[in-house]
Parts: structure tokens; sequence; C-alpha cells
């Protein structure tokens, strides 16, 4: 553990009133903020009731006085949390006694980087401190709780194990080139290396729908005026969140509303109908309506169930229009005036590769459930997602990083003969990568990147 060299201090609770406020206080000059603030000594993990004093003695507030000796604390130092009334000015008279007695303001995350820096918490944890205020769903919640506790962690540190099992062989070999013996070979390289990819992709899976926990899923409506998108949106979102008329072209707009399916945030943007028009503010809607695209995860292209055809005309020029990489599926609308029912299809269409066709009708929700369950399909949800890592863009890099440094050492080993440099230099590259989800391979600026999203007294 490395001793900070000075005392930090923070209210810990969000700004505003509240029935209880928290300032924390982590350093060396805990004892002295003691003295000054409750005036007698604490026992370490008791709460105290206490009355919080100024300078010159008078009462500030009255609450519970919590002290952690080194090392049994958060952040491995002398802690000291003053609990107390969440009232703002309260809080600030506390915190500028405390500042007063030698502590200083925390910069956001301080508290947690500490426990990191003193080995506390390992990086992936320490982020993971973040996400019970940030995620959206009770799953979400409850996989970064999984988080927190080091599930992901763990995971991580096996598969750097492996790694460095297959590096030890490697290196040996490398170290004694003219014995008779071949320790890749004895060791199974071929086989250890496959199993730690199959471990690899894994766990990448269960991040990257964990990514989808954490961000969510930016889904748009898009479609010729009057085939019912904004009825789709009311629909998903269980409210008239958007105006419809049977007048074309109504909505000129966006409009965005984030809902759940299934534990899974979505953000539903409603469009402007595709059409040529001279309208400059109906042209302005369009130009919104493909910036909106591109930024999408998932287009719902909307059809008038009525023409049971392939998609033509001015439905076919949407679909060409979508940008290449986007997936997307066909909603056929208003079922209702028809005979089909509710229904999920795969078609081949002749503007473009197979994609999925849901037919449905906004007016009455029969088929909604379906569209629901394919949009999960598409973002690749599962209907289990409790197994789930809240994983961040950097984890994700680095396990892809991991992917691709593996996928070439595969390609090394099965060389004829095999180039042990590069395969051991590759084994390196995906060792650093998965290493430094935990922080044990980590440049100091990337750590101030990290916590500086903290809240401030965390």
């Amino acid at each position: 553990m490395t001793p900070a060299a000075d005392t930090i201090a923070a209210v810990a609770t969000p700004p505003g009133r509240g029935g209880i406020g928290i300032v924390r206080v982590a350093g060396p000059a805990v004892p002295a903020v003691i003295a000054g603030v409750i005036g007698h000594e604490l026992e370490p993990r008791r709460a105290t009731r206490a009355v919080f004093r100024s300078e010159t003695g008078e009462p500030l507030d009255t609450g519970l006085a919590l002290y952690f000796a080194a090392p049994n604390s958060y952040t491995g130092e002398a802690v000291l949390e003053l609990h107390g009334h969440g009232g703002p000015a309260v809080m600030r008279l506390v915190l500028a006694r405390c500042l007063a007695l030698g502590a200083r303001l925390a910069d956001p995350g301080e508290f947690t980087k500490r426990a990191f820096l003193n080995g506390k918490l390992d990086l992936a944890q320490a982020e993971s401190v973040a996400d019970p205020t940030d995620t959206a769903t009770t799953i979400a919640a409850r996989a970064a709780a999984r988080r927190l506790t080091g599930d992901f962690s763990r995971e991580a540190r096996a598969l750097v194990d492996a790694l460095i099992e297959l590096r030890m062989f490697t290196e040996a070999t490398l170290d004694f080139p003219d014995e008779d013996i071949d320790f890749l070979r004895a060791a199974d390289a071929g086989g250890k290396l496959a199993a730690i990819r199959a471990r690899l992709a894994q766990i990448v899976a269960r991040a990257r729908r964990g990514a989808l926990l954490r961000d969510g899923l930016s889904v748009v409506l898009v479609g010729a005026p009057n085939v019912g998108k904004s009825s789709l949106l009311n629909r998903l979102a269980g409210g008239d969140v958007a105006i419809v008329t049977p007048i074309a072209g109504t909505t000129r707009d966006t409009v965005e509303r984030a809902i759940e399916i299934r534990g899974i945030p979505l953000t539903v943007i409603d469009t402007a109908g595709l059409r040529p028009t001279d309208d400059p503010i109906e042209t302005l809607g369009i130009e919104r309506t493909w910036a909106a695209v591109g930024q999408a995860d998932l287009a719902l292209v909307i059809v008038d169930a009525r023409s049971d055809a392939p998609p033509e005309g001015a439905d076919a020029t949407i679909l060409v229009g979508l940008p290449a990489g986007l997936p997307r599926v066909v909603v056929h609308n208003k079922i209702d005036l028809t005979a089909f029912a509710p229904a999920v299809a795969t078609r081949s269409d002749p503007v473009g590769p197979e994609r999925r066709h849901v037919f449905l009708s906004a007016k009455t929700g029969a088929g909604v459930e379906l569209l629901q369950h394919e949009i999960l399909a598409q973002a690749g949800a599962h209907e289990d997602m409790e197994g789930t890592f809240i994983a961040r863009a950097r984890h994700l890099a680095a396990l892809r990083e991991a992917e691709t440094r593996l996928a070439a050492a595969a390609q090394h080993l099965v060389a004829s003969p095999p180039p042990l440099e590069l395969f051991a230099e590759e084994l390196r590259g995906a060792h650093t990568a998965v290493a430094a989800i935990t922080g044990e391979f980590t440049a100091d600026d990337l750590l101030g990147a990290i916590f500086s999203r903290f809240c401030i007294g965390k």
C-alpha cells in the first residue's frame, strides 16, 4: 500500500435536500479531523452518535460518526464518515470544517482511485463503482453488482493465468533451442491455445451483452409518410408520445422515447416520413431523419401491410439508402386492415439480401411482441441476461485486441516451421491486453481519464 501524502474530503451524497447527508474524509489527517469535529476518539467500525462542532465549539449538526482505521477501509487509509442531516447548507458547513482541519476537496473519483492504488479494488471493480448509479434497468443493476464483486475480474485473471502458462512453455522452447525437447508439442500448445480462444470468446459475448445493458440500443423508425411510424412508437412506449393523424407528413422532426424491453434499455426514434418534397420544413425533417439513421444501431423500416409484395418504389429506395452495415427489420404495419396474422418471416428481397420481416398492427398491438423479440435478437440479446458483465468500451477494446492477437498466434502455430518468436510476441500482446482490464498494465494517463468521470465523493 502506498500511503497518501494528503487528506481528501467531499460530500458523498447527491446535491440537494435529503434526509441524510454524508461527508467522507480519507488520509493521514483523519485523526486531527476527528479531534476537531468530534472532540474525542472514535472506536473503529462502530457508529457513534456525535455533535459536529465548529472551531469555536458551536454545534454545526448532530449525527453519526464512523471511523475506519487503515488498512481496513474502503481506500485502505484512515477514513471518517460523518452522517448528518441532508440539507445543502449543513453539509457545506461540515465539509468546510473538515477542510479547515487539514483536508482538501477531493477530485472526482479520487476515493475510488485511492482504493485501486492501495490494492483494495482492481481496475475493473473500481470502474464498476459508478455503474449502479448509472444503470437504467434491474437486470443492468444486477450485472453491475456482479462486476463490483469481482466476477468479471476473476474471469479476466483466469484468462491471464492460462496465457501465462502457455507463454511459459513458449519461452522455454525459445530459451533452449538446442535441446532435443519440443516443449510446445509436449505441452499441447495448440490445444491450450484453442481452449484460451474459446474461453475468450465466451467472455467477449458476455461483455458485449453487458455493454448493451449499460449503453442500450438506438432504434430508428423510418419509412414513407403515413405508414404508422408514430403509432408504432406510441405502442412500444405504452403511451401517446407522438402525434398521430391521417395526414401524411404530420411528423416533421425526430421524436425520441426511452423504453425497456425485457431489461434492455432502448431509445426509439420516430422520424419524418421519407418522400420527395419542396416543403422547406419537411425537407429539414427528412435531413434529420437521415442524421438519426446514421447514429442508429438498428433500423425498423415500416411499410404498409396492404401491399404484401417485396419492398418496391419508395420503400425499396429507403432500404437501398440505409447504411450498408446497419441492421434492419422490415415491419409490415396495419395488418388489422388485411387478412394477415401476426408473423415473422425471412425473405430474400430484390433490393438486398435476406432480411427479417415482422407483420403487426400498431393500432391493435397484434404482433408487437414478435417485433420486441426480433429487436432483441438483432441486438444479440438473449432471454437470460443474468450472466452478463457490465462492460465499458475500454474492456471491449482490450478483449478485441486479445482476440486479434490470439488469432494471429494460431496462424503462426500451424506454420511449418512455426515462427516461435512471432508466436511468443502475439501471446505477449494478448496477455497485456487482458491484464489491462484489471489494471496490471495501465498507463497513468488512462487512470486519470477513468476516474475523472466519477462523482465527487466516490
